[in-house]
């Protein structure tokens, strides 16, 4: 009689070690029942619409980019910028930006009135007084390139494909000579500028 009751106190005792574990187990498996069983209630995006709304603001702000070997690549200056999330864009009051090349040499000047950007940054509206200015200097080979401005009320630029348009009159500076056109196509890349409309030129030699 004594030795079953020694046998069934440590079956108790083992028991008791591993009880928590146990719980434990319990506790998973009637949560995961409790998921597999619970209804489904499908929230369609429909249901709760995204208002053009910015959900953040900045307001005299400046942001600079690096390259991987710590050269300034980009510097933004803005009075005032909103995201919206609807659209996934910024838009920038009083914007002006810094393009530098490989060597820290300030090359692009932009500036407009307002600029909207998409969410990364691959393209770039901008409105009222939009200028881009490429300040002289050598291209790949070393040959000294001219300084270029385009200027009107509307510039796009695709930053990847280095492309820049607009379906509004421009004026293009390019040293002492200037173009206009009722409309602009200029692919960097290629050094093509397509203009069409009414095209109108002042070529002035090369000092």
């Amino acid at each position: 009689m004594r030795s079953a009751w020694l046998l069934i106190r440590r079956l108790a005792d083992q028991l008791a070690i591993y009880l928590p574990l146990l719980l434990m187990g319990a506790l998973a498996l009637g949560s995961y029942w409790l998921v597999r069983n619970a209804p489904v209630v499908a929230v369609s995006s429909a249901d709760k619409p995204l208002n053009h709304d910015a959900d953040y603001f900045l307001r005299k702000f400046s942001v600079k980019s690096f390259t991987p070997q710590g050269h300034l690549k980009t510097e933004l200056f803005g009075g005032q910028a909103r995201h919206y999330a609807d659209t996934d864009t910024i838009e920038i009051d009083n914007v002006r930006m810094h393009n530098f090349n490989e060597l820290g040499r300030l090359t692009t000047v932009t500036s407009a009135n307002r600029a909207v950007s998409n969410g990364d940054n691959s393209e770039i509206q901008l409105y009222g007084n939009a200028t881009s200015v490429r300040e002289a200097a050598p291209d790949t080979n070393g040959v000294m390139q001219s300084k270029m401005e385009f200027k009107g009320e509307f510039l796009h630029t695709f930053v990847n494909e280095e492309r820049l348009k607009s379906h509004l009159p421009i004026v293009i500076r390019r040293g002492n000579s200037e173009f206009s056109a009722d409309s602009l196509d200029y692919d960097n890349l290629a050094r093509v500028i397509n203009l069409q409309g009414r095209v109108k030129a002042n070529l002035q030699p090369t000092k």
